[in-house]
């Protein structure tokens, strides 16, 4: 399924997103998509390193949002 990744930091005092990177990716299911955009987030080059992401597919849904590096995090998936 193809889906896009949207990376953002997020600034602790008021919650505002700011998107620092985005990318299109072709993958089997979810647990893919997480597996590569963790593996993006290390390895794209960005103005700022994220901190967060979001996965959303073809149409728009999202699919996943969660912090960065934190396995802790699947409460986000939707």
């Amino acid at each position: 399924m193809k889906i896009g990744i949207e990376f953002y930091r997020t600034r602790g005092a008021d919650d505002a997103h700011a998107v620092v990177g985005r990318e299109t990716v072709e993958v089997d299911d979810l647990d893919g998509a997480i597996a590569a955009a963790r593996l993006l987030a290390r390895t794209l080059d960005m103005p700022q390193r994220p901190d967060s992401m979001t996965i959303t597919d073809a149409n728009g849904r999202i699919h996943y949002c969660g912090i960065i590096g934190s396995e802790a995090v699947d409460e986000g998936r939707q």
